[in-house]
């Protein structure tokens, strides 16, 4: 495995647990300055909504289990299950789109509830 295909994975990795440990100073070190984000929600939102948008206010998850993560070039696909503190969880899947060794995009696909 290359070492670009290791940083990149620890990369998508490190998201996940600073989502799940509300760490957006993490999360914005790993982010492009034009970032963008899009989901069934949200059309190709900039940075600074992302922020505001998806990181909530409290904390909602007591866990984030990454359950497929595939790397191919500047691409990841992840497939995560959440699971909720007031006991609900889903499954949804990403696309992160990498610039250099920073995340450029996401794209979540939602999946269904568990």
């Amino acid at each position: 495995m290359s070492d670009m295909r290791i940083s990149r994975e620890q990369t998508v990795r490190d998201l996940y647990a600073a989502y799940l440990d509300d760490r957006k100073d993490i999360a914005g070190a790993m982010l492009t300055e034009d970032f963008t984000f899009s989901s069934p929600r949200d059309d190709h939102i900039a940075r600074a909504v992302y922020f505001e948008r998806c990181w909530s206010k409290e904390p909602i998850f007591r866990g984030l289990h990454i359950e497929f993560l595939a790397i191919d070039g500047d691409e990841a696909i992840v497939r995560y299950r959440a699971e909720k503190l007031d006991g609900t969880s889903f499954r949804d899947m990403e696309s992160l789109r990498f610039r250099d060794d920073k995340i450029a995009s996401v794209e979540v696909y939602f999946g269904r509830n568990l």
